[in-house]
């Protein structure tokens, strides 16, 4: 054998090495991120923390009000930026194509994608949070639907890219409108990837902190108004991780893990739904 062919194989070897200790030192510090959320979390894990309010330091309280102000922001912000997000991916895959406006389009795209969180939440409290004179539960929802936009457009317009034009010609050689072919055949071959992407935001937004400092604050009480400052796990989280209080940071922990499991499962769900196979027909 050649000295070449031991010089491919040693270098081979190298990286393989060195792929596997990186992978090793990812995981080490992944495991190491769980291992201290279940340990500092789990104690404080009971059915008062689902049915109880925020409460004094040294009172016994849970993170009920937080946890439904969470769920209302997300639910929200999936509300207003999925839709807009579906749409201008669809647009780019459908009927932009190359052109000038489509490529700006994605230029902008990415830059809202790569963009840090705060800023956004900053961007928010600017041009809405003064303009009313305080900070709500709108707020916060339109600061995470904003990161949501990004990720449902970029994941919408890859996974349409995907489907097989030859779907599109049998659609259109049968005078479908392009409109109704979108819907019917892109839309319905590559729902599973588009359903991916809103969960994947989903997880993405649930866990965002420095958007909802700037935009819906916090709130200790119990409150439904999507016009007042509400209550959310990050803020909350937060608020007691720097606090002086054992209670407070014990339920910080606790918090920590409810959002990391509920994230965690999101992304197990994504894998499932990943592994199916989408019906053409």
């Amino acid at each position: 054998m050649s000295l070449l062919y031991f010089k491919r194989r040693a270098i081979n070897i190298i990286a393989l090495l060195l792929s596997c200790g990186a992978m090793l030192l990812g995981l080490a510090w992944l495991i190491w991120i769980l291992c201290s959320l279940v340990l500092h979390g789990w104690p404080g894990l009971s059915l008062s923390v689902f049915t109880e309010m925020t409460q004094a330091p040294g009172m016994s309280g849970g993170l009920l009000n937080a946890i439904v102000g969470s769920l209302m922001m997300v639910f929200f912000a999936l509300v207003l930026g999925a839709p807009i997000g579906l749409i201008i991916g669809t647009y780019l895959a459908e009927y932009g194509k190359s052109s000038q406006l489509a490529q700006i389009v994605q230029f902008v795209n990415d830059i809202l994608l790569s963009a840090p969180s705060i800023l956004i939440g900053l961007f928010v409290y600017q041009i809405y949070v003064l303009k009313v004179g305080h900070f709500s539960g709108w707020a916060g929802a339109i600061a995470l639907s904003l990161i949501v936009i990004p990720i449902v457009t970029r994941i919408t317009e890859d996974m349409f890219m995907l489907v097989p034009n030859t779907l599109r010609e049998a659609a259109r050689a049968l005078g479908t409108p392009k409109w109704k072919t979108i819907i019917l055949v892109v839309l319905r071959v590559s729902r599973t990837g588009v359903l991916t992407g809103l969960l994947l935001a989903m997880a993405r937004i649930t866990g965002e902190t420095a958007p909802l400092l700037f935009t819906a604050l916090n709130n200790q009480f119990w409150s439904t108004d999507m016009s007042q400052p509400m209550a959310n796990l990050p803020s909350v989280i937060f608020q007691y991780a720097m606090s002086p209080y054992p209670d407070w940071q014990q339920l910080a922990w606790t918090g920590a893990l409810i959002i990391t499991a509920f994230v965690l499962i999101l992304n197990i769900v994504v894998r499932v739904i990943c592994k199916q196979k989408a019906p053409i027909s």
